[in-house]
C-alpha cells in the first residue's frame, strides 16, 4: 500500500515537518510519493534527494539563510531569491525532479491566472522557490513566461497529487491558527492575517487525509521563529510519537480492506 505525505507551508513552522517525519519513519511509515508548499515543499525535496530528516535540520542550523537572501530592485517585492538558488544547487545539485529518489510534486500559484499548478517534472529549482517565494516580501519567480508566487497562498497543504496515486494519505500541517494573538505592530497584523487567509483553504483537505497531523503547540511561535528551530523540530517529533499507535490503527484497517480489495480482484478476474 503506498504512503503519500501532503506537506504544508508554515515559514520556520515548517521545522515540524523533519520532526513528524522522523517519527513517522522510526514507526514504519515510509512514504512512496510527497507533495509539498513552501517551507513543506523544501523539506520534501531535501528528502526526496536522499537526506534524513535530522541532516536536513543540521543543513539549516549551519546555513546563515539571510546572507542568500539581497534587496530586490524591482517593485513586485523586497528580496530577490537568485543567491538561494545557488544554495539549493549545493544540495540538489541536478536541478531536475528526475533526479530525486522519491517522486515529488511541488505547488506554486500562479498569480496572473489566480490559480494553484502542480510541478512535477523537469526544472526542480525555480517551483522550489517560487513555492515559497512570499507575496511582498519576495520577487515573484518567472518560469516559462508564468510569474508564481507562494502556492499556500490557493493551497497549503496539496493533498491533491496524491490521490489516484497513493493508497494512504497523511497531512502534516504546520500553521495551526490558534486563539488570538496581541496585534503589536504592522508585521504582527500582517502574518496573522495572512495566516488566517492560507489557513481557510485547509479543512476540506485535511478531510481527504486518512491521517490529519496539526501539532495545536506550534501556534506559540511564528512563522519567522528560525532561530527556534530545534524546538518546533522537536514539537513535530513529540506529538507524532504520542499520537502514533491511534494512526497505525488507522493504517492496519485501510490496509486489510486494500488487501480484502486486492484479493476480491484477482478472484473476479
Amino acid at each position: 500500500m503506498k504512503i503519500g505525505l501532503a506537506l504544508s507551508g508554515g515559514g520556520a513552522r515548517g521545522f515540524a515537518h523533519l520532526g513528524v517525519l522522523k517519527a513517522l519513519l522510526e514507526q514504519g511509515f515510509q512514504p512512496h510519493m510527497l507533495s509539498g508548499v513552501s517551507a513543506g515543499a523544501i523539506a520534501g525535496a531535501l528528502y526526496s534527494q536522499g537526506y534524513t530528516p535530522e541532516q536536513i535540520l543540521d543543513i539549516f542550523l549551519k546555513t546563515r539563510l539571510f546572507k542568500f537572501i539581497r534587496p530586490a530592485t524591482s517593485l513586485m517585492g523586497f528580496f530577490r531569491t537568485d543567491r538561494m538558488a545557488k544554495l539549493c544547487e549545493t544540495y540538489l545539485p541536478h536541478d531536475s525532479f528526475e533526479g530525486l529518489k522519491i517522486p515529488l510534486v511541488i505547488c506554486a500559484t500562479d498569480i496572473e491566472a489566480g490559480q494553484t499548478v502542480y510541478f512535477s517534472q523537469g526544472s526542480l529549482i525555480k517551483p522550489l522557490l517560487a513555492s515559497g517565494s512570499i507575496p511582498v516580501m519576495f520577487e515573484p519567480v518567472r518560469i516559462d513566461g508564468r510569474i508564481y508566487v507562494d502556492g499556500g497562498i490557493l493551497n497549503n497543504m496539496p493533498v491533491e497529487p496524491l490521490l489516484g496515486n497513493c493508497d494512504f494519505i497523511i497531512g502534516i500541517h504546520t500553521n495551526p491558527c490558534g486563539s488570538h494573538r496581541t496585534m503589536a505592530n504592522m508585521r504582527t497584523v500582517m502574518e496573522r492575517s495572512l495566516l488566517l487567509a492560507i489557513h481557510n483553504n485547509v479543512p476540506e483537505r485535511a478531510r481527504m487525509c486518512d491521517v490529519f497531523i496539526e501539532p495545536p503547540s506550534l501556534c506559540q511561535y511564528t512563522t519567522l521563529d528560525s532561530s527556534k528551530a530545534k524546538e518546533i523540530f522537536e514539537i513535530g517529533y513529540v506529538f507524532t510519537m504520542e499520537n502514533a499507535s491511534r494512526w497505525a490503527e488507522t493504517y492496519a484497517s485501510k490496509l486489510l480492506v486494500h488487501e480484502e480489495a486486492a484479493q476480491s480482484g484477482k478472484r473476479d478476474s
